[in-house]
């Protein structure tokens, strides 16, 4: 068989559904409170800011959720992605496992990105909306959903964290040639940002920042709503394509991996893979180690507290149970933009809660090397966000090698690094700094009123009364 795995099927064998695993948890997800009332929040709630058929899929409890057909032909232009096995690599890392790379940079922009945005700009648009507004770290999810916005013709406003904008302009352009404005966040736009910027002038902005500018902006306009790029349920719904085409994909190579990676920033693209083949687990029995690969500078799963946080740095967005830092912590100004998230999605910090997945930390140094090593091996050199999945990969290798196990390993590659050689270059000239964690920090940002605390403590303790 060679390398590529040929995934030539008809087109009435291609996945025509997305995976809901909230079908299957063992144990249902905590609800979302609204911070005013602290109850659970409702479709109302929810309403000026997404579109209902989104939020239907927000709340759904259905396994499978057909996707759209006019979706699904805008998908055929990069879908099925392929999925390779990296013989090279496993003869340089001289292993006894097997190594698959599902390849997400043959998308339009060069991520997983368009797959959950085309889906959002679908229905948007059905539902009339005339403008969205977003955030963005790196990029790829401000440049995808410009893609989308543009088949649609949606008017887009994107607030691009300042030093994503700053270190990747690439990005910018790219976003700009599918017709969307990109704004350097935090911005003078908003009363977040001006808030930010009275504070501190030189900020290098946020995620939670780049959010909360995006919500107060969509909230100005019935015809305007808001689109996130992660965290948010059904948004790692519409990544499952990913996973849906890799069972498939894996039969066609009559095997089955003993170990899965990815890497986590708000948890899409490790979603996407993951989350089809722990369906079959919690429903077949199919054991398998899933491992979420995060950033040392901001790793939320590793070192985060499980609780209920805002989704925003200016406290804009309904409360989630999630893996948090704080929504104030402020991280460094790493080169994988896309993983410089306070919080990990529900969905992902519940299935670590209860012992489905576990969770590693990398510097981006050793990222770095891996993703050199990688690029030298398969010629595909990865953005700085999956060179923690390629770590995350080859050290699972390297244990293989260790103990003699031939274990079979697939991990997901989300991007391709074409955009961001800047990074690369600070690789080679020795500009990359140390990670730094800074518990303090994360400590000062977990702080909240006692009173507020002990409310959001008591209405998750009896939200099945409300």
């Amino acid at each position: 068989m060679s390398d590529r795995i040929k995934y030539l099927l008809e087109e009435s064998k291609l996945p025509k559904n997305w995976y809901n695993i909230s079908a299957d948890l063992p144990k249902p997800l905590s609800p979302v409170l609204h911070p005013g009332t602290l109850k659970p929040v409702g479709p109302d709630d929810l309403a000026p800011l997404f579109p209902m058929a989104l939020i239907g899929q927000e709340v759904s409890q259905e396994r499978e959720i057909a996707i759209p057909e006019p979706v699904r032909e805008i998908y055929k232009q990069w879908r099925p992605s392929p999925l390779f096995r990296a013989k090279k690599l496993e003869k340089i890392l001289d292993t006894t496992a097997k190594i698959y790379y599902k390849y997400e940079g043959v998308s339009p922009t060069g991520s997983h990105k368009p797959n959950t945005a085309v889906a959002q700009a679908f229905y948007n648009k059905e539902e009339g909306t005339k403008k969205i507004t977003t955030e963005t770290g790196a990029g790829q999810w401000g440049s995808s959903l410009a893609f989308a916005c543009s088949i649609f013709k949606i008017e887009l406003d994107v607030y691009m964290v300042k030093v994503s904008f700053e270190q990747k302009p690439y990005r910018k352009m790219l976003m700009e040639t599918f017709g969307a404005r990109c704004v350097a966040s935090p911005s003078k736009e908003t009363p977040t940002g001006n808030a930010i910027l009275e504070k501190d002038p030189n900020s290098t902005g946020s995620l939670g920042i780049a959010i909360s500018e995006a919500v107060e902006m969509a909230a100005q306009s019935d015809t305007t709503k808001y689109s996130l790029g992660s965290v948010l349920n059904h948004v790692l719904m519409h990544q499952t394509i990913v996973g849906n085409e890799a069972i498939l994909q894996m039969e066609i190579a009559n095997d089955y991996p003993d170990i899965l990676v990815g890497c986590t920033g708000g948890g899409s693209n490790f979603a996407g893979l993951a989350f089809p083949f722990l369906g079959k687990k919690f429903r077949e029995k199919k054991d398998i180690k899933v491992i979420a690969c995060e950033p040392k500078s901001c790793p939320s799963l590793t070192k985060g507290k499980f609780t209920y946080d805002f989704g925003d740095t200016g406290n804009r967005t309904p409360l989630v149970k999630m893996h948090t830092l704080g929504s104030s912590f402020m991280p460094p100004s790493t080169h994988s933009g896309g993983l410089r998230y306070h919080g990990m999605a529900p969905l992902v910090s519940h299935l670590t809660d209860i012992g489905a997945i576990e969770a590693k930390a990398y510097g981006q140094k050793e990222c770095f090397d891996a993703g050199v090593q990688f690029a030298n091996a398969e010629g595909i050199v990865p953005a700085p966000e999956a060179t923690h999945a390629v770590k995350g990969a080859i050290d699972a290798a390297l244990e293989c090698k260790k103990n003699g196990e031939k274990k079979t390993i697939l991990f997901n590659l989300c991007g391709h690094g074409h955009f961001d050689m800047q990074a690369y270059g600070d690789y080679f000239n020795n500009k990359l700094s140390e990670d730094k964690y800074n518990e303090a920090e994360v400590n000062k940002a977990l702080e909240m009123d006692p009173d507020f605390a002990s409310k959001i403590h008591f209405f998750a303790q009896n939200a099945h009364l409300c």
